[in-house]
Parts: C-alpha cells; structure tokens; sequence
C-alpha cells in the first residue's frame, strides 16, 4: 500500500511538472505600434498619439497567454490642433497635473493577466496602472499572424484624471470633457 501511495504522489508530482513546463511562453517582442487616443467634450473632441515604451504578447503556441505594454505618456501629441493653434497648450495640459502628471508618472501599463479564444480573435483581462493606480480591464485582441489590434475604453476619472468632469464638478456647460477617453491600438511583433 506504501509503494502505491508512492507511485501516485510520484505520478502527480511529475504531472504537475509536465503541465507547468507546457505553459511556459514565448515572448513576441512589439517591433512598432500606434497608440491613438481620443478625447470627447460637449462641443467636440481632440485626438492624438502616445508612444510605446516596450511591450511583448506572451504565446504557449500559438494561444495568447499573457503580455505587458509600456506607454511613454510623456510623448503624448495632439493631432487634431496646428502648432501655434493650440497644439503646445493642449500637449502641455495633458502632461500636467490636472490629467497625466507625466513629471512624476511618466509611463502607463497594461498587463494581461488571461486571454482566452473568441469570435474576434481574444477576450483579454488585464489590468491597467495609470498615475501608480491599477484597474482591471477587459477587451476584445484581434490578433493576425504578425500583428494584433484593439480598442480601449478608458475611464479616467478611477485613476485620479478628474479635471472638467461633470461627475466631480457643477456648472460645467460646454466645458465639461467625457469620463471616457478611447484607444486605438495596432501591435506589430
């Protein structure tokens, strides 16, 4: 009875070896991305890009299983305004205090925590730090041979971005700015 009990818990043992072992990844380092964002208000909206610092999808095969993305916030643009037009104001109050704070937080992250197969490629969780707070996300990947697109959106007021916001401030009018800012993410590796 001893020898069988020591044959199972060896058999386990090597089980749950063989099955950690198959989960462990390869990395698909992102070679070049676009980061496109857009911010909505009453009487319009701004849009522009942010860089990626680094990033990587974690594969076993070719299953999605995890990855992490670094955005440089401090390379926030502003398409939508010329130079000269509004442009350097606008990029300048993004990276201050009342939104990004880019001087003491200069990058964001997103880290996908699972991924699992759906119609439109993977529904992802992840979790998002933005300003050193972290929030759960999910989102759909559509992931092709050599690259990978999303779309995000994004609440900014849970990390702390709260200016012109009709949820925290009365008497806005047309000045109020949406909760909400969007993403559009293209990932090539």
């Amino acid at each position: 009875m001893k020898t069988t009990m020591k044959t199972l818990l060896l058999l386990v043992v090597i089980s749950s070896t063989t099955a950690f072992t198959s989960l462990i990844t390869d990395k698909k380092e992102i070679k070049e991305s676009s980061i496109e964002w857009t911010g909505k208000k009453v009487l319009g909206a701004h849009h522009g890009t942010i860089n990626l610092a680094n990033g990587h999808l974690e594969m076993n095969g070719s299953d999605l299983v995890g990855g992490m993305f670094v955005a440089d916030m401090t390379s926030i643009t502003v398409s939508d305004l010329k130079a000269g037009e509004g442009k350097e104001d606008l990029e300048g109050h993004l990276k201050s205090d009342d939104f990004f704070g880019v001087a003491t937080h200069p990058t964001a992250t997103v880290e996908i925590t699972s991924a699992e197969k759906s119609e439109l490629g993977y529904a992802v969780k992840a979790n998002i730090t933005i300003k050193d707070i972290t929030e759960a996300i999910e989102f759909d990947l559509i992931m092709e041979e050599s690259s990978a697109t999303t779309f995000l959106k994004i609440d900014r007021t849970k990390f702390g971005v709260r200016y012109g916001s009709g949820s925290f401030f009365d008497n806005l009018g047309d000045k109020t700015i949406s909760d909400i800012f969007e993403l559009k993410i293209n990932l090539k590796f």
